[in-house]
């Protein structure tokens, strides 16, 4: 059976190499034109996920070795080598980074796979592999519909990734939502497809995928990587699918977007 750690790697190797043909054949006004991330360029988004790529790979490293923490500047010096790149070359130093930390994780054997700890520097402790690379999947996926989308308006998070993504976003809704954003409180029934899911979402003092409610506000019909879209603020009116439906008298898609309004 593969693990979660296997799946997590397997989907940011497919999706990395569908990102790294359409970045191949980018031209120069694709890289300065504007993305689907809120204020940052196509090439800005790839500096985002080249630097977080660098990063994660340092950290993968020094689990490997037990060399410790990370320098405090470590990050941040990363961050500024990057934004002062050129969009060529934040896009073409993306592809080098981000395939020597795929290639890195491949190379992990089952041990390391089930019992490496990882410090990433922002979790109250070491995590396993399964949560570190799920964490860049995260990132990798939602970051790269933002450039797909940009040049395909029919772009959608990539099918690998969805599933796993499900499994994991809800652990950030606690920041990430904003439940002072709708007017009262709300439990919604989900049914996903692609894959076929059905669970709650809870909007009360706080924001949350509970288990499927016995009773509700509302009933939410949707493709699966449009939820996901959804909860992390990538939900404009012109990239919702037409197949999604809620059905409420007292939400409104307009309420979940003010809720999600995205990271």
């Amino acid at each position: 059976m593969t693990s979660k750690a296997e799946s997590a790697i397997g989907a940011l190797r497919t999706g990395y190499d569908t990102l790294a043909r359409i970045v191949g054949g980018l031209r120069p006004d694709d890289l300065v034109g504007p993305s689907a991330a809120s204020d940052w360029t196509v090439a800005q988004v790839l500096s985002h996920l080249g630097s977080g790529a660098e990063i994660n790979l340092a950290a993968l490293e020094r689990a490997i070795d037990g060399s410790g923490a990370a320098a405090p500047d470590f990050n941040t010096s990363v961050w500024a080598r990057w934004d002062n790149m050129t969009p060529a070359d934040q896009a073409a130093n993306f592809l080098t980074a981000n395939e020597k930390l795929i290639q890195r994780y491949e190379g992990l054997d089952d041990a390391q796979l089930a019992d490496l700890r990882i410090d990433l520097g922002f979790t109250p402790e070491p995590v396993d592999v399964a949560f570190a690379a799920g964490m860049r999947l995260n990132e990798f996926a939602l970051h790269s519909w933002d450039v797909r989308v940009a040049l395909d308006p029919a772009a959608t998070v990539a099918p690998e990734a969805v599933d796993l993504l499900l499994d994991s976003v809800g652990g950030l809704l606690g920041w990430a939502g904003k439940a002072d954003q709708l007017d009262g409180k709300a439990t919604l029934t989900v049914h996903t497809t692609d894959p076929t899911r059905t669970f709650g979402l809870a909007i009360t003092d706080s924001v949350e995928l509970v288990d499927a409610p016995t009773t509700d506000d509302g009933t939410l019909t949707a493709p699966a990587e449009y939820v996901v879209r959804l909860l992390t603020g990538r939900h404009t009116p012109a990239h919702t699918p037409s197949s999604v439906t809620l059905t409420s008298e007292t939400v409104t898609l307009d309420d979940l977007r003010r809720v999600f309004p995205g990271y």
